[in-house]
């Protein structure tokens, strides 16, 4: 590992190409007429692919620390940001038509969702709380604007105060809890934390564990885990389904960064302290998910509260605390996303403009109008609820394998206990597409190529279920590497 006082700027590659191409996206966006707004879109497109490739290019070289130890660049932050940047590159595939029927094309969408991205490359790399802090505050600002970027509708602005609001809440405790552990051990650096805290803890035991606390608070509302949980609904349900498609995708990976750098690299030595509060918040974001869902006649909703429990699932990793656990973690959220394009992405599809097919309802009978299509979201919900042959299943096998290995084959019953109960509300959808009649007549107006695309990511979920050790491989390497 490099000297980490020193200053590599080949470190930044993707962020500043991010940086760059968004300011010069803002120009153009700002000169070019309507009819050329297209080009806004290519060149964010464009931008997103170049930072993938040199974020896939590198990973497997050996990690480094620069800027003063506040910054890494690893296989993992590397991995994490080829799978936010593709996750984006698709989100604003789906969303173009369903912006342009709802008068919401604007650069702005594209801009915000640069330094959104920005904001989480930057998390994923860090190594010092500072810039673990700014990442995420950059993250969270874009998402609250973007949230907010239908002005003249109630939902989305009611959406967007709340997100705001609570996003600040937790913000706060989460800088509380930074602040806790830097006055306790006197270092900013993860790998200082790692280093002084047996001292810290024996001198300043309670002092200590209240900023582990803080610390476990504001990750568990980032991720939206119970009982942090009450922002994930309303937003999800309030803001326009592009957004949420977004929301609901890369900052999951960023997430999965921050708990990753601060709980398995800085505070890995407290494995049996923090390992109970994450055991509660993912007992309880089974519990709460899985049977709320059932009640929601929303689509939206019913998979925003089916995000929360997939957030009780993705913690069982790293409750193990062992190299395998954080493996099936990270192998976990790659597949949520995966599975939360299509889902979101489905619903996006199907919305024109004066319509959001956002209602259950509206899926009935949808073998009988769009055979294709019905069966990739037959596909996509089956992963989500688990069943084998498809991704989902062998991500929940590995998070269930990761906490019986370590003794705790209680938690693996409870957490299956719970997966059959939430497979009622995914095979309630492959009801009512094949079983119900058509309520409406529910027109698929989408573009050729959104259409390929949406098919390659509901077929994506079934190979990656054929043939998971290539992806479940590539994690176990970035893990331990």
């Amino acid at each position: 590992m490099m000297d980490s006082v020193s200053v590599d700027f080949s470190l930044l590659v993707p962020e500043i190409i991010l940086l760059v191409m968004a300011c010069v996206i803002l120009f153009v966006d700002l000169y070019a007429r309507q009819e050329n707004k297209g080009l806004t879109q290519g060149l964010t497109l464009a931008t997103l692919a170049v930072s993938a490739l040199v974020a896939y290019g590198s990973i497997g070289e050996p990690a480094q620390v620069s800027f003063n130890g506040s910054f890494i660049n690893d296989s993992l932050s590397n991995l994490l940001k080829t799978g936010i940047y593709l996750a984006a590159m698709v989100v604003f595939v789906y969303s173009r038509r369903y912006l342009r029927d709802r008068d919401l094309l604007k650069g702005e969408f594209y801009l915000l969702g640069l330094f959104s991205i920005l904001g989480m490359s930057i998390l994923v790399s860090a190594y010092s709380l500072v810039t673990l802090y700014l990442g995420l505050e950059l993250l969270s600002l874009a998402l609250y604007a973007m949230v907010a970027l239908q002005r003249d509708a109630i939902a989305p602005t009611e959406a967007a105060m709340k997100y705001f609001i609570l996003g600040a809440l937790a913000s706060g405790m989460l800088l509380y809890g930074m602040s806790l552990l830097y006055g306790v051990t006197g270092t900013l650096e993860i790998g200082g934390l790692a280093r002084h805290s047996a001292q810290a803890l024996e001198d300043n035991a309670v002092i200590f564990l209240v900023g582990i606390v803080f610390l476990v608070v504001g990750v568990a509302f980032k991720f939206g885990a119970v009982p942090f949980h009450m922002w994930v609904p309303d937003i999800y349900h309030g803001a326009p389904t592009a957004m949420t498609l977004f929301l609901s995708t890369a900052p999951k990976l960023a997430a999965f960064g921050m708990l990753y750098r601060l709980f398995a690299e800085g505070l890995l030595s407290f494995h049996a302290d923090w390992q109970q509060y994450l055991i509660i918040l993912a007992v309880l974001s089974l519990l709460v998910g899985n049977i709320v869902a059932i009640a929601q006649t929303n689509i939206k909703r019913m998979l925003a509260y089916s995000a929360i429990a997939h957030v009780g699932y993705l913690f069982l990793g790293l409750i193990a605390g062992t190299e395998a656990g954080f493996a099936s973690s990270l192998f976990y959220v790659i597949a949520y996303v995966i599975m939360g394009l299509g889902g979101f992405g489905m619903v996006l599809l199907f919305s024109r403009r004066g319509f959001e097919s956002d209602e259950l309802d509206d899926f009935k009978g949808l073998n009988d109008r769009h055979p294709w299509m019905a069966l990739m979201m037959l596909l996509l919900m089956a992963s989500m609820a688990g069943i084998p042959g498809t991704v989902g299943f062998y991500a929940k096998l590995s998070v269930l394998q990761a906490v019986v290995d370590v003794g705790l084959s209680w938690l693996a019953v409870v957490a299956v206990i719970f997966s059959i109960v939430g497979a009622f509300y995914y095979l309630r959808v492959i009801w009512y597409m094949y079983f119900e009649a058509p309520r409406h007549e529910n027109h698929l107006e989408s573009g050729g190529g959104a259409q390929i695309l949406l098919s390659a990511n509901a077929l994506s979920v079934l190979l990656l279920g054929i043939l998971p050790g290539g992806l479940l491989a590539l994690c176990f390497q970035v893990i331990g590497g």
